[in-house]
């Protein structure tokens, strides 16, 4: 049984940090590509970042140079580290595992973040 499950949300001021967390379990996770994705009351949800298998990241342009995605393949962890947060990034946030290979995909249940003063 595959399980993401996601920590480190939170309320913090604008201009604060947050390091979200991500632990898989029942998938081989470093056969995964994984994403943060997020979801705002009333809107879509919305990539964030990606990290693939080889360690290449790619970010929503919203977030570039204030967020960092990363993975330790030991702990079977994905991290997102958000600095200079804005009240814009409140929203929802879930991690995602996919595998092209044999179109595997999994979420996790989200982490509520909220910036605000």
């Amino acid at each position: 049984q595959v399980q993401l499950v996601e920590s480190g949300g939170g309320l913090v001021q604008p201009g604060g940090s947050l390091r979200l967390s991500c632990e898989a379990s029942g998938l081989r996770f470093n056969s995964y590509a994984m994403s943060w994705f997020r979801q705002a009351q009333g809107k879509e949800r919305e990539l964030v970042a990606t990290i693939s298998t080889g360690r290449s990241t790619n970010y929503a342009d919203s977030v570039k140079g204030r967020f960092t995605i990363s993975r330790d393949n030991a702990k079977n962890t994905v991290y997102l580290q958000m600095n200079s947060l804005k009240p814009e990034d409140t929203a929802v946030y879930y991690c995602n595992a996919n595998r092209r290979a044999d179109n595997k995909d999994y979420w996790g249940q989200g982490t509520q973040v909220t910036v605000s003063s």
